[in-house]
């Protein structure tokens, strides 16, 4: 006989995966009128302190996010510097 007869005929059953736990986070929600007007001025310091428009939309993609988790405007920017700075 042939070891291929001996086989069974269903392949044994995956081992079940739990799903990753997900981390509570912060308001992800809309921002306020007052973060909207500080994020506003604070892209204007930028373009005059010289920053081109790519870096500029980047810039402010970032600070949109961090501002929607809670972060201020001052620990927003903080925060991408320093991460930029890696």
């Amino acid at each position: 006989m042939s070891s291929y007869e001996e086989m069974p005929d269903e392949p044994a059953p995956a081992p079940e995966k739990k799903a990753p736990e997900k981390k509570a986070r912060k308001s992800t929600g809309k921002m306020s009128d007052k973060q909207k007007g500080d994020l506003k001025k604070h892209m204007v310091k930028m373009q005059k302190a010289g920053m081109s428009a790519s870096e500029m939309k980047s810039h402010r993609m970032k600070m949109m996010g961090r501002m929607r988790k809670g972060m201020t405007l001052q620990k927003a920017h903080n925060d991408i510097k320093k991460s930029s700075s890696k």
